[in-house]
């Protein structure tokens, strides 16, 4: 059985970025080149709308109008999330400094 192809990510960490289909927004501070969840969290997904799994997918400090939470989400639901607003996860400031143009560094690189 072949290896399924990986990706370039189109997406770099401390972008923001938000969903195509639903209503939150929020920064990428992990990606995973391929889908690496668990097979619970993929069967979950409803089949006529489940991404492929050999694509790039993210792990975002995401907020909706109602709570802050971390999302994995697949590049083929991610666009660029060029508004400008403010965003109020906790987390983000933990992991990234703002710079004056606005752009997310992280603060610390990951070790593994």
């Amino acid at each position: 059985m072949a290896e399924p192809q990986m990706r370039i990510a189109k997406y770099g960490i401390g972008q923001v970025v938000r969903h195509r289909v639903f209503p939150f927004r929020g920064v990428i501070f992990d990606v995973d080149p391929v889908f690496a969840n668990t097979e619970e969290w993929w069967q979950a997904i409803p089949e006529d709308v489940r991404p492929s799994r050999d694509q790039p997918f993210y792990h975002l400090y995401a907020e909706n109008a109602e709570s802050e939470y971390v999302a994995y989400v697949s590049e083929q639901n991610l666009v660029p999330d060029d508004s400008g607003l403010p965003l109020r996860h906790p987390q983000i400031d933990e992991a990234f400094t703002r710079t004056e143009d606005g752009h997310f560094v992280a603060r610390r690189q990951a070790v593994n």
